[in-house]
């Protein structure tokens, strides 16, 4: 995918060069890596991203049964204190749809913990909502 929109850039920059014979100069390089999502995170219930998983295991490390984590390349994670068979079956790098379920209210400015999302992996098309954090807003 970086490959697809790296050619991307190159195109439009040749298309905004207006030459991309042996003369012309090669396109700058992009002053940061491209983000695979132009939005990262939901904004709005409904809103989707998609991503990939970067870690995905129990919610405290060395306890199994402490309840499921994962973490996603846009920099989302999602925690539960039960063990979500759907999480627990996906593996790193695997394409995931996040759609934004919940936005906790009165919450304090600036926290913004506790947006409930449900999940979908896209290779095994299972499902999962869990929240964003341990605490709502406000909490802990």
């Amino acid at each position: 995918m970086k490959s697809s929109i790296h050619l991307s850039i190159i195109a439009a920059t040749c298309l905004a060069l207006a030459s991309c014979g042996p003369n012309s100069a090669p396109p700058p390089e992009p002053t940061t890596a491209p983000t695979e999502l132009a939005a990262t995170k939901p904004a709005n219930v409904g809103d989707c991203v998609e991503t990939t998983i970067t870690l995905t295991g129990p919610r405290l490390e060395g306890a199994p049964d402490s309840g499921s984590g994962i973490e996603y390349a846009n920099g989302m994670s999602q925690v539960s204190y039960d063990v979500v068979p759907g999480i627990s079956s996906s593996n790193v790098g695997d394409a995931v749809r996040l759609c934004l379920v919940s936005i906790p209210e009165n919450c304090p400015p600036g926290d913004d913990r506790g947006r409930v999302y449900a999940g979908t992996n896209l290779r095994t098309n299972e499902t999962w909502t869990a929240p964003d954090s341990q605490h709502m807003c406000g909490g802990a």
